[in-house]
């Protein structure tokens, strides 16, 4: 007999005949010989309908009562579902997050789940009853017993986290898709439905905006191997399975203020070739990687820096025994590339074999300001200079002097109390299997914009010093790019630094660093929000050589320019314009042949 938890949204039971087709497949979920615990969220819009409500009384109302008043919601939801499966002659039991002993931090409308005392479940479960829990709420760990709820994604961060508290054979989530999709369908109708999809690929595609699965929710079922399994409301398909690596063991306390790092990698086998000076325009990336690929030359880090004038520059990273091949293939281009082919200042090649990339790695990092902060603070109080910066969502990688690295893992390990990485291995080996995909989807994020900051000076502690300055204002930062060339302002050599956040945190990402560029020496700050990223995911690309050229190409042929480009193991991401957004995951989508024959259809 299996344990099951099942999380159904609002629009699953947003009427009481969606609560009775509800009741009726948690029934035959008992009937097959299962337990069973339902988490549900608030009926419909029921949850929007209290916040008009509590604007209509005051434009700045109580975070406490707010949470008091969304918590009914849920309550709502959980009584009708009871009553629904009574009706169904199957015993139920309602509780609320307080009553299964969902305890959280004392953060209202946002609190994060310490905590959860599940004996009061399990000892329903063994009466034959199924559990019906109110999803995106708690209680703090206060004396006061304050309500709680739990912000964007909650239930379904209740619903993963009651499966691990219980170690749930599977924790199936229910919405309006019949699972994940290649991507957004109302964008690309011929996206289509994976069968099978990693943890670390979903909270890419999930931090990237694909809304199916909060990030929240994937990184515990990432960090205590939940395996979860998204399906549609409305039909009986498998849907798709989220598999988690096998977890090292950890405590439930602390459930979801986890560490944010739990791996320091590194690797020394690794040389950089970088193009200065080359014309800014579309097809300079796919040519150059799709020589690079011809060569069956793999590339790990790709950065693209901004624009200077009509050029930038490009920057990537091969094993040292390939840095030959890397290094003719980029000179045989470069003169290719100038736009005057009598114009020798253009288009320099440039090499570093005497360098190694460091990484901090983590599920935690996601939506933690200040983690890759406190990574270069680290570096630059050790002494260690920074080179090349390339992040995703759950990894931050530098390159630094091959000397300094023994020194740059020890520091790493230390600030982020690192003794071990339990999950890399997880992501090598699925990426070793035959069958993985080489991408497994694509993603479009319209709401970033683009910081740059000119200048700034080339010295230990200056990235640190940036983003701890974002961090403690509480911006979350995304792609960032320090820039290959090094310019002498008064005498003074600098690099430029460009990130993404969202578009909300602009003005005051903007603010911030504008009231302290002067003291750093930095020159102006320029911000673009009129930007899209698009992105590509796959376990497979650490195999695949080539994947780069081909998005790039892609993109060339729509005419569309890249503004900035940063990979990860598992992602490549572009900047481009944002009327060109669009048409750039269309594109994509299509080079990597996700589409499907069967056009799904997403409800309003």
């Amino acid at each position: 007999m299996a344990l099951i938890v099942q999380k159904y949204g609002g629009t699953s039971v947003g009427t009481v005949e969606r609560i009775q087709a509800v009741a009726q497949r948690v029934k035959t979920t008992v009937e097959a010989g299962n337990s069973v615990v339902v988490v549900v969220s608030a009926m419909g819009k029921t949850t929007d309908g209290l916040v008009k409500l509590a604007n209509e009384l005051t434009d700045r109302p109580s975070r406490r009562e707010m949470d008091m008043l969304l918590s009914t919601g849920e309550q709502i939801s959980i009584a009708l579902l009871s009553m629904a499966l009574h009706q169904l002659g199957q015993d139920a039991i309602s509780l609320t997050g307080a009553q299964v002993g969902i305890v959280t931090e004392a953060e209202h409308t946002r609190a994060r789940i310490l905590e959860i005392a599940p004996d009061r479940v399990k000892r329903h479960l063994e009466e034959g009853k199924v559990v019906v829990v109110a999803g995106f709420q708690g209680i703090s760990q206060t004396s006061d017993l304050e309500i709680t709820t739990l912000g964007r994604g909650g239930s379904d961060t209740s619903a993963v986290a009651l499966a691990a508290a219980l170690q749930a054979d599977c924790c199936e989530i229910y919405t309006d898709v019949p699972g994940i999709l290649t991507t957004d369908p109302r964008l690309v109708p011929e996206a289509q439905l994976m069968a099978e999809i990693t943890c670390d690929e979903m909270l890419e595609l999930a931090s990237l905006g694909a809304k199916v699965l909060h990030p929240r929710a994937v990184e515990i079922a990432r960090n205590y191997g939940v395996l979860l399994v998204v399906r549609s409301s409305w039909t009986d398909e498998p849907g798709t399975r989220v598999v988690a690596p096998n977890p090292q063991p950890r405590p439930l306390t602390g459930l979801e203020i986890a560490q944010p790092v739990d791996a320091v990698e590194f690797d020394t086998d690794q040389a950089k070739v970088a193009l200065l000076r080359i014309p800014d325009r579309p097809g300079i990336a796919g040519r150059l990687f799709g020589e690079i690929a011809d060569q069956s030359l793999n590339v790990d880090l790709i950065i693209q820096s901004i624009h200077e004038g009509n050029t930038n520059d490009i920057a990537f990273t091969v094993v040292q025994k390939n840095l030959t091949k890397a290094e003719a293939v980029a000179a045989a281009i470069a003169p290719a590339l100038r736009d005057n082919p009598l114009d020798t200042s253009q288009a320099e090649v440039m090499i570093d074999n005497r360098m190694a990339k460091v990484s901090i790695a983590g599920a935690g990092m996601i939506g933690r300001p200040g983690v890759a902060a406190r990574m270069f603070s680290t570096l630059a109080a050790a002494g260690i200079n920074i080179q090349m910066i390339s992040t995703s969502e759950v990894k931050v990688s530098c390159t630094v002097d091959v000397a300094d690295c023994d020194r740059a893992i020890a520091v790493l390990c230390e600030a982020f109390e690192v003794s071990s990485s339990p999950v890399i291995s997880a992501a090598k080996a699925a990426a070793a299997e035959d069958a993985v995909p080489v991408v497994r989807g694509a993603a479009l994020d319209l709401k970033q914009a683009r910081l740059a900051i000119r200048h700034v000076p080339d010295r230990p502690g200056m990235a640190a010093h940036v983003f701890q300055l974002l961090a403690d204002r509480g911006i979350s930062v995304d792609m960032i790019i320090q820039s290959q060339r090094c310019r002498l302002v008064d005498g003074l050599a600098t690099r430029d630094i460009a990130f993404t956040v969202a578009q909300a945190d602009a003005v005051l990402a903007k603010e911030t660093l504008d009231a302290v560029a002067p003291q750093l020496g930095c020159g102006e700050i320029v911000v673009d929000d009129a930007i899209a990223k698009v992105s590509v995911v796959g376990i497979g690309m650490i195999q695949a050589p080539g994947v780069a050229a081909r998005m790039f190409k892609a993109l060339a042929a729509q005419g569309i320019n890249l503004q900035m480009i940063a990979t990860s193991e598992i992602k490549i991401s572009c900047v481009v314009g944002e009327a060109d957004g669009v048409r750039a995951l269309q594109a994509v989508h299509a080079a990597f042949d996700l589409a499907g024959s069967q056009k799904i259809v997403v409800p309003a």
